[in-house]
């Protein structure tokens, strides 16, 4: 295979073309690197996290919360009595145990 000879004036231009991506390299490199920018990065990344959380906890929370509704609560907005006096005797009786509890406690 016989190769290309080259100018002396293209090979100086090949030269300064790479020099110059090679600088340009290197600037990217230092902009990655620089510390404001790793912190903005980190930063973004973390309020991404933290909004994907903070969105699925409110989704989770709406559901579980209609579904408590749909418990105590017709489809058409009135009260199931069936339903709201055990579970609210249930939470007088769970409070008092409680308290009775800690008031055991601090006596000891």
């Amino acid at each position: 295979m016989s190769e290309v000879a080259r100018t002396p004036a293209q090979i100086e231009a090949e030269i300064t073309r790479r020099r110059q991506d090679l600088a340009a390299t290197l600037d990217e490199l230092a902009i990655r690197v620089h510390p404001v920018t790793i912190a903005r990065d980190t930063k973004a990344k973390a309020v991404s996290a933290l909004d994907s959380t903070v969105g699925q906890a409110y989704v989770a929370a709406h559901r579980a919360l209609t579904r408590a509704r749909a418990e105590f609560v017709t489809e058409d907005g009135s009260p199931r009595p069936e339903r709201i006096v055990p579970a609210a005797v249930a939470a007088v009786v769970l409070i008092g145990v409680v308290a009775g509890l800690s008031a055991r406690r601090r006596r000891r």
